[in-house]
């Protein structure tokens, strides 16, 4: 809720009735609100309506910690930082305090004596949700003092002895007090460290430089890590997992449309002046359908994952490659073809691990899934005894030449005399200009030689497709 004339002190907020609630209390309490409105609980996460989310929704219901369970590029840490949604839009702490202490229950040694001398003129301070979030990326190099805290040696020069609360510098996760802490890959902890995050977990307590601290924190965990991991064969120590609330799986879009839309979202929009971009929907299927072949090949290793971000990288490479012809050539309009699809290239090869046997290489694995994706997405569109008509014209020695650099009124002047293609042409609605002409053409052209209608000869960047 928001504050409009929010209390400066702790007697001003005990005055105007305010309830402190506990973070867990708190999510739950705005879940249900939400619910109640029909609010979107995670904006730009797609495809988690059936699956992933109403499994978070009855966590946080149970008030139940989240290990989110997947493999790269399943939005986990989208869904983490999403949870912040959930907190109330402000909240107030005890004005100054490192771990932002309730103030109507202290933890902290500092804020302890400071209301005990100020009482209820202890000024207080008001957050924002997004101050109480904290994220973390376990690396084998972290250390109790990255997430729980170190003696701070400046304190003890200054006269503290070494056993005073009051020398620790807090780690990130006390200073996430009261709110919500994630942890990206889980089980990279080193086991040592993973016993400290248990023991602040379950009993509320760590020992530093070999003395205990009580931190009964109030914290919501949401963690991250990769299945193969999480398992008692993989690097996670049984107590912890045990602890951990909900295990819930992530997976990848199980739809074309759902990996367009997140493609259509997370695209960056690099715009040249005077050129407008048209990215036809059968270009996105076929980039679409290359990430959802992937991850089906037996050439791949799919223990790593083919990522979403494969089909918005090579999205943005297809259209760049558009924008970049456009430009040279001096037209208009960019539209991505199937000779752009040679962008894909270097947006692939960095986001797939080869699970082969002998020399195989990337190049030949691409190129493989992109033929694959054309000749499908090409059969969702057409059946190709539809172009009977066409193929008699190539019979009788018609051929068509096609180049990633050729002008798209060339592609407009052969349309005009291969009988049978406008038809096919209007109906990808790639009538609208010469550039989506250019575009509807090859992709006929293509999917007919993939399903053995035409043959082409490739030389020199040139493409011919002819019958015989």
């Amino acid at each position: 809720m928001t504050h409009t004339n929010k209390s400066a002190t702790i007697g001003q907020l005990r005055e105007s009735g305010y309830r402190v609630l506990t973070v867990k209390e708190e999510m739950r309490q705005n879940l249900i609100r939400k619910m109640r409105a029909g609010e979107e609980l995670f904006p730009g996460v797609i495809g988690y309506e059936e699956s992933v989310i109403p499994q978070i929704e009855n966590a946080i219901l149970s008030g139940q910690d989240i290990v989110l369970l997947g493999e790269r590029g399943q939005a986990k840490t989208r869904i983490a930082r999403s949870l912040v949604n959930l907190l109330d839009e402000e909240t107030p702490i005890v004005a100054g305090c490192e771990i932002n202490d309730d103030p109507f229950n202290p933890l902290c040694k500092a804020c302890r004596t400071r209301i005990a001398d100020e009482g209820d003129e202890t000024p207080i301070h008001w957050i924002t949700r997004d101050q109480r979030y904290g994220e973390k990326l376990a690396t084998p190099d972290i250390s109790i003092a990255d997430l729980i805290g170190e003696v701070d040696p400046i304190k003890v020069a200054e006269g503290r002895y070494l056993s005073d609360e009051l020398t620790i510098h807090y780690g990130i996760i006390p200073r996430t007090n009261r709110g919500v802490f994630c942890m990206n890959e889980l089980p990279d902890l080193a086991e040592r460290i993973q016993v400290g995050l248990l023991n602040i977990m379950e009993e509320r307590d760590v020992q530093i430089r070999g003395y205990k601290v009580r931190l009964p924190i109030d914290v919501f965990v949401v963690a991250s890590a990769n299945p193969e991991d999480y398992t008692n064969r993989g690097r996670i120590i049984t107590p912890l997992k045990d602890r951990m609330g909900s295990e819930i799986r992530t997976h990848y879009p199980r739809t074309i449309a759902h990996e367009i839309t997140i493609m259509d979202g997370e695209m960056r929009p690099f715009e040249a002046e005077g050129i407008e971009v048209v990215f036809p929907q059968y270009m996105k299927e076929i980039i679409a359908e290359i990430t959802h072949q992937a991850r089906r090949s037996s050439e791949i290793s799919q223990r790593s994952g083919v990522s979403v971000r494969m089909s918005i990288s090579n999205g943005e490479n297809v259209v760049s490659n558009a924008v970049r012809r456009a430009i040279r050539l001096k037209e208009r309009q960019a539209v991505p073809r199937v000779s752009d699809l040679s962008a894909v290239m270097a947006s692939t090869s960095g986001k797939i691990e080869l699970d082969t046997v002998g020399d195989v290489r990337e190049e030949k694995v691409v190129d493989k899934l992109v033929r694959q994706s054309v000749s499908y997405v090409f059969r969702q569109y057409f059946d190709v005894t539809e172009f009977d008509q066409l193929v008699a014209g190539f019979e009788k020695g018609l051929n068509v030449q096609v180049a990633a650099t050729q002008p798209s009124m060339e592609y407009v002047t052969q349309l005009a005399r291969v009988g049978g293609l406008r038809v096919a042409v209007d109906k990808l609605k790639g009538h609208g200009s010469p550039a989506s002409v250019a575009s509807a053409v090859e992709f006929i052209l293509e999917g007919l030689h993939l399903n053995k209608r035409l043959n082409k000869d490739e030389i020199a960047g040139q493409t011919r497709y002819r019958r015989s």
